[in-house]
């Protein structure tokens, strides 16, 4: 593939990140028990997912990790929101603050992995 045709490299992480918000909001809004994967416990289920959605929007703008972070916290109020419609699930404060952590966690992550990266 020649570099005028090669797509450009953060569309994957863009798509990935996309990917994984649809899969997060989905599975947030499912009745409880309804077969989904989980770790067993409501709050590190929150943990892991941030944390990866923290990753994957570092690598979308690493210029911009605390704004992109800013916004995904947002997007974990809006899903504790929404859950409250449903009449199946409830908005919790300390779901938010799983929230919170795992993208605490995937920053971390990130930053260790791209401190590595740099020093080899």
């Amino acid at each position: 593939m020649t570099k005028a045709s090669s797509p450009h490299p953060s569309r994957f992480w863009h798509l990935a990140l996309a990917g994984a918000l649809v899969v997060v909001t989905t599975m947030s809004l499912l009745p409880v028990g309804a077969h989904t994967p989980s770790t067993g416990w409501d709050k590190t289920d929150h943990l892991f997912a941030f944390g990866l959605l923290a990753i994957l929007a570092c690598q979308c703008w690493p210029q911009r990790t605390l704004a992109a972070l800013a916004a995904l916290l947002a997007y974990g109020g809006l899903i504790e929101v929404l859950q409250s419609f449903t009449g199946y699930r409830f908005a919790e404060w300390n779901d938010l603050l799983a929230d919170a952590m795992g993208l605490l966690l995937g920053w971390s992550l990130w930053l260790s992995a791209r401190t590595i990266r740099a020093r080899r």
